[in-house]
Parts: structure tokens; sequence; C-alpha cells
């Protein structure tokens, strides 16, 4: 009686939380992209369904110009038709097609810049059930993984950051964001072998940013390395005093003879 009386508790007060929510807009209300890779993805949809509307206007136009020499015009009722048509090109061209989430296990396939457009669309849908501490650090994670993408990009194909992200990303960080929203929204605050699931998904979410940055320092500092062999070289080959060879000593004497 005592556990049904607690559960009934627990879902009042789940109830207003969410109720008090609701009433300020919602906690998740508006949808933004995390990352470039995320953005660009929504733009080519956006894109699309312009060039479908703008298809599906000219088609009207057609059909109405066709209309109006076969009848000798088309009269008011004929634009009323036409103004309608395409308002309901326009309703059904700003929802469809609709943008195509990627599963979770497909993170982590692709190139790097697919696979980094991949991780934040995803993120992105799985953001309205995470607490409000791990929707920021989703958010964090976009920007980082922007810049793993660019340095995945002109990274070589055996290198050991490559498989080590693809591991992290397309196997731990859907793993642990997927065991997360298994629990019930309504235990995840209750304490469970010492944190709550809130507390270790934040935890979790944290170490994989710290990783990920790790990695991008990694590959930086190589990067940072192999310009600063480049820029010894160039010193020794083009510096100061690269031109005092013995071809210059041997022509000083000439020159002063010729005077």
């Amino acid at each position: 009686m005592n556990d049904l009386t607690r559960d009934s508790d627990r879902l009042i007060s789940e109830g207003r939380r969410l109720r008090d929510d609701n009433r300020n807009g919602g906690r998740h209300r508006m949808v933004r992209s995390i990352g470039k890779g995320s953005a660009q993805a929504k733009l080519k949809l956006w894109a699309k369904r312009g060039g479908m509307f703008a298809g599906a206007v000219l088609a009207i136009l057609i059909a109405m110009a066709i209309a109006g020499a076969v009848l000798g015009g088309i009269g008011f009722w004929g634009l009323v038709v036409a103004f309608f048509a395409a308002l309901g090109a326009a309703i059904l061209f700003a929802n469809f097609p609709r943008l195509s989430v990627p599963q979770a296990g497909d993170l982590n396939k692709g190139t790097p810049r697919q696979m980094v457009a991949r991780t934040e669309l995803w993120l992105e849908q799985q953001r309205p059930a995470l607490p409000a501490p791990a929707v920021q650090l989703v958010d964090d994670l976009g920007v980082k993984l922007d810049i793993l993408g660019q340095q995945l990009e002109t990274a070589p194909a055996g290198h050991d950051a490559i498989r080590d992200i693809r591991e992290l990303v397309g196997e731990t960080l859907p793993e642990m964001v997927q065991s997360y929203t298994r629990v019930p929204p309504a235990m995840r605050r209750e304490e469970h072998v010492g944190a709550t699931a809130d507390q270790r998904l934040v935890e979790g979410l944290g170490k994989i940013s710290g990783e990920i940055d790790a990695i991008n320092r990694k590959i930086a500092d190589g990067a940072l390395d192999d310009l600063a062999v480049q820029h010894r070289y160039l010193g020794y080959r083009y510096g100061e005093g690269a031109g005092s060879g013995p071809a210059d000593d041997a022509g000083a004497p000439q020159e002063q003879a010729g005077s």
C-alpha cells in the first residue's frame, strides 16, 4: 500500500512538472540545429521542398493557361481554384518530404562528414527526452562534432582517431542515450546504486564530450607538428643566411676585380 502511495505521489509530481513546463511553452519547444552538419541537411531538405513547390506552381499555371485557351478564359472561379491549388501545394511541401532521421546503428557509416551529420540529426531527435543539463551537453557536442568532422576529412584513412571516434560516436553514445530513454520518466530521478539515471546520463555525456575534445586536440597536435617541421625546413632552406654558400663567395672576388 505504501509503495502504491509513493508511486501515485511521484506520478502526480511528474504531472505537475509537465503541466508547468507546458504553460511556459515547453522546455524543448524550439528544435534548433546543434551543428553545421545537421543544419546543412535541413537546408538541403528545404531547398528540395522549395523546388517541388515551384514545380507544382508552374504546373498549375500551365494548366490554367491551357484551360483558359480551351474555354476562352478561366474567370473568377478559375482564379479561385488556382489560388487554393497553390495554397494546397504550399501546405503540402512545407511538411513533405520529411527529414530522414538516421537509426542509431547507422551513425558511424559513410564518410566522416556524413557520420557527423547523422549523429547531430539523431541527437536532435533525442533531445526532447533528455534532462536540461544533458541538453546543454548535447548542444556542446554539436560544436565539437563539427570540428571533428573537418579534421577527420583530412586525416589519413588509417588514423587511430578514426577507429576510436567511430566506436565512441557510433556505439557508445547511442547506447548510453537509448539506455536512458528506456528508463520510465517517473523513475529517472530515483537513486539507483548510488546515482539517478539523470546523473549517470549527464556524467556519461560529459565523458564522451571530453573524449571527443581530446581526439580533436590529438589530431590538431599532429597537424601542428607537421606545420612546425615545414617551418623549420623553410627556415633552413630559405631563411637568413641561406644565400651565403660557396657560390656566392666565389663570385665576390670577380666583382671586385672588375671594378
